[in-house]
């Protein structure tokens, strides 16, 4: 064996955590290597969910639009498309970001290596390439953000053909007459909507009461009526008895309440996984939970201080956002760098149809919270930009404090949502007033508009309350 290469930093696994490390501790001068097991770089983020899920939901937007837009030309597609039509613009969508982070990472001096990764003590990484060779690397900060992987149980025989998980469902030739999907976590119910758009039957089922748990049910309920208003169908409560490929035509799906429910195809969401096995943690002396992830500080380092674990690898939520946050934190961290607050105003995006967003506390936690808190309501009815666009359903929900002076969150599901949440957000972090979204002026038409309403929504509780205690 060779004598190790010394770096100040080794971060493992070049997907949205690991380059914003990598990128953070050379913008600080350090020396950086970048291991990556795959070919390209940006893990499954860019090369099997968030790029090609939300390119394939454009492409369903784009062709709702023309429907919505030319009755009269009964526009839909044709029996048996291909999905690779749908993706046309994947693969350049791909190499556009491909060639960008490459370029960045070039730019600032970091080293890019390919092979498997593993440690052999806690300062030494040991690299195997695709020829078998084995090369050596020491540092004194490691980053670890290797990400994750689709939890398949065992009780359900993912075959990748007919049965799938969401790194196989893009894989299909085409686009399926009819789709189960168990799970209604964000995977899940992102693939149930989009396919329902397209004109799949899509059955959704999962054995909480509503999906989404973690989300204002406000805002769920008006996903799952716009789910089925396409003519998806929601299982809620339901438990999965068997799953079976029936050799012919159908995956048969039979719930334990004795329903069977047939479909060409099947997408099993049912959570992910770290990719911890092949790390050899246990040289290092990290600490893995009794559920596959590793814990860590407010900063991501793990009980072995010098070394980091961000992105999927601490558990949910499985953000992108928050995992270059956390791969910035940490590179920061380790450094002696200041961190910054942002980690406790990170939103969350999910890309259903139509699309959800929140930032802060929703209406639930703020009544645990407060007595009494203020929920200002803008329906996008009201909206003339929604009405133009004719996305008419959609709400923002502002949350005030019981006084209806300081804003706590903000919840918006609709069109544009997860572009909308971020006024909230910058709101938040600079501790903005309920007055001052009235104060302010926004262009016309514009969604941006609903923040006014709902503001304009608080301030007459306020009144009534106001009114009410003077009687």
């Amino acid at each position: 064996m060779s004598t190790p290469n010394t770096y100040d930093i080794i971060v493992v696994g070049a997907g949205p955590a690991g380059q914003k490390a990598a990128v953070q501790g050379a913008k600080a001068g350090k020396r950086v290597a970048l291991i990556e097991r795959e070919r390209g770089i940006g893990g499954s983020c860019v090369h099997r969910g968030t790029i090609p899920s939300k390119t394939l939901r454009e492409s369903a937007l784009h062709l709702d639009r023309l429907k919505r837009a030319g009755e009269a030309l009964q526009f839909n597609l044709k029996p048996d498309t291909q999905i690779a039509t749908l993706l046309s613009r994947l693969e350049q969508v791909v190499q556009a970001h491909d060639a960008f982070m490459s370029k960045q990472l070039r730019r600032n001096g970091i080293a890019l290596l390919h092979g498997r990764a593993r440690f052999v003590n806690a300062h030494t990484i040991e690299m195997q390439t695709v020829d078998g060779a084995c090369q050596q690397f020491t540092a004194g900060t490691i980053v670890v953000a290797t990400g994750s992987r689709p939890r398949n149980p065992k009780d359900i025989p993912v075959d990748h053909e007919h049965i799938l998980d969401s790194d196989s469902l893009l894989s299909m030739m085409y686009l399926p007459h009819s789709l189960t999907v168990i799970g209604g976590g964000v995977i899940g119910c992102e693939y149930a909507s989009v396919f329902a758009l397209l004109g799949v039957e899509v059955t959704l089922i999962d054995k909480a009461p509503y999906p989404l748990q973690f989300m204002d049910h406000e805002l769920v309920e008006q996903f799952v009526k716009g789910f089925e208003d396409q003519g998806g169908h929601y299982h809620g409560g339901c438990h999965i008895a068997e799953v079976q490929w029936d050799g012919a035509a159908h995956v048969v799906t039979t719930l334990s309440n004795g329903t069977t429910i047939n479909s060409d195809k099947m997408l099993v969401a049912m959570g992910r996984q770290a990719n911890i096995e092949d790390l050899h943690l246990s040289a290092a002396g990290i600490t893995v939970s009794d559920k596959g992830v590793i814990p860590v500080n407010h900063y991501c380092q793990t009980n072995v201080p010098h070394i980091y674990v961000v992105g999927d690898m601490v558990g949910a939520p499985a953000l992108a956002s928050k995992a270059m946050e956390e791969g910035r934190r940490a590179a920061r961290h380790a450094l002696g760098l200041p961190v910054g607050d942002a980690a406790s105003t990170i939103p969350v995006g999910i890309y259903t149809i139509p699309e959800m967003a929140s930032i802060g506390l929703d209406e639930k936690s703020a009544r645990e919270r407060y007595r009494d808190p203020l929920i200002g309501r803008a329906k996008f009815e009201e909206i003339a930009r929604a009405q133009i666009s004719g996305a008419g359903h959609g709400l923002l929900k502002m949350v005030a404090d019981p006084n209806g002076e300081r804003l706590l969150g903000v919840q918006v599901v609709g069109d544009s949502a997860t572009e909308l949440v971020h006024v909230g957000q910058l709101a938040l972090q600079n501790s903005a007033t309920i007055e001052s979204f009235i104060d302010n002026i926004f262009n016309f038409p514009t969604y941006a508009e609903a923040y006014r309403i709902a503001a304009l929504d608080i301030l007459g509780q306020v009144a009534k309350r106001r009114t009410a205690k003077a009687a």
